[in-house]
Parts: structure tokens; C-alpha cells; sequence
């Protein structure tokens, strides 16, 4: 009897996130039809590339400011990887996804805003983040825009913290003339094929200072 019970349990969680996953899709589906620049895919991003783009975050970063996240997708991972939901600030432009957010992770502080005006927002009076977790269609924004996300962005990282970006496409998906215009470097953390399309993350953080020669 347990074990029927179980079974019954097992099966009904399996219905659940079955309907779960297809109401995402089709919010998704539908935030894309009226605007496929802003969204960029017809589906959320899968539960491999999630994996992959938080796998080097743990509690100890700190809070963690995620751009873009959709239906949560890689919010579900970050919180899988033991972030604190209290830790998760994160910015959405969409009213229909920010509304979706704001029902899944009540915790989590949720602000309805364009990523490129991140300077604006004020997001942190005291610990900064220690990691930006980016679902950005970055590949379909002008430059102009890209830099401003970038520079909002590590306005708020503290010291050592670092940027992760996806993309589908074989190369990373800030140019290097952004990069070394901001002084950043991009590294190629990992790919997945377990992601439709396949993609790959790349961890994007600051150079290292260049020291002054010191006088002969």
C-alpha cells in the first residue's frame, strides 16, 4: 500500500511539472510572437544549459542579480545550487513574466525594468552581488545597449565577481571590441547539447588592473 501510494505521488509530481513546463512554453510561445526581438526563442531555455550557466555559483558567492529570467528557469537552478531564494534579485522587462516571478518565488525581490538602465535602479545599498546570471538576448541589441547592460551590470559585482552569458552561436556573444573597451575578458566555461538549440556559457569578468612601472 506504501508503495502504491508512492507510485500515486510520484506520478501525480510528474503531471505536475509536465503542466508546469507546457504553461511555460506556452508563455514563452507567446511573449515571443509579440515581441521575438525582446525574447529571441520560442521556448525557455532547457534544464541542462540552466545546470550549466550556475554551475560555478554556491551560497558562499552571495546575492546573485539575474537579468532576463523568463519563466525561472535558471532561477529553479540557482536556488537548486543552494542560493538562498532572499539572495535572488531579479530584473525583468516583460510585465507578463515579471507577474509569473513574482507568484513562483515570493522571496526573491523582482523588478519590472530594462536591463540597459541597471544604473538607475539602485539595486544594492550594501553586499554587492557576487555573480550576474544573464538570460539576455544580448546577440539581438545593438552595441549601444549591450555596453549599458554590461556597465549597469558590474556596477553591482563586488571584486572578483563574475558575469555569465549564453548563447547559441559559436562564439561568445559580446564582441571583443565591447570587451576591451570595458576592460573585460570572456572564458568559455562549458557547452551542452542537452539545450534546443545547443549552447554555450561563457564566464565574462574584470582584467586584472595593469601596474604602473615603477620609476628606475
Amino acid at each position: 500500500m506504501v508503495t502504491f501510494s508512492m507510485k500515486r505521488a510520484g506520478c501525480a509530481e510528474h503531471r505536475r511539472t509536465a503542466r508546469g513546463r507546457g504553461s511555460d512554453f506556452v508563455a514563452f510561445f507567446r511573449a515571443w510572437m509579440g515581441d521575438p526581438l525582446r525574447v529571441a526563442s520560442v521556448m525557455p531555455s532547457g534544464e541542462g544549459l540552466a545546470r550549466l550557466i550556475t554551475s560555478e555559483v554556491t551560497p558562499a558567492t552571495g546575492p546573485v542579480l539575474e537579468l532576463g529570467p523568463g519563466t525561472g528557469v535558471f532561477t529553479r537552478a540557482l536556488l537548486a545550487r543552494g542560493v538562498a531564494e532572499r539572495d535572488l534579485t531579479l530584473i525583468e522587462f516583460g510585465a507578463e513574466f515579471a507577474g509569473m516571478l513574482t507568484r513562483r518565488f515570493p522571496e526573491a525581490r523582482i523588478v519590472q525594468a530594462d536591463a540597459a538602465k541597471l544604473k538607475q535602479c539602485r539595486l544594492y545599498d550594501g553586499a554587492l552581488a557576487g555573480a550576474v546570471i544573464s538570460g539576455l538576448p544580448v546577440l539581438s541589441m545593438p552595441a549601444r545597449k549591450v555596453m549599458a547592460i554590461l556597465t549597469g551590470a558590474f556596477g553591482y559585482l563586488k571584486p572578483g565577481g563574475a558575469f555569465y552569458q549564453f548563447t547559441y552561436g559559436p562564439r561568445c556573444p559580446i564582441s571583443r571590441r565591447i570587451l576591451d573597451r570595458l576592460g573585460l575578458k570572456a572564458v568559455k566555461i562549458g557547452s551542452t547539447r542537452r539545450n534546443l538549440p545547443p549552447a554555450s556559457v561563457y564566464r565574462i569578468t574584470r582584467r586584472p588592473a595593469l601596474k604602473s612601472a615603477v620609476a628606475a
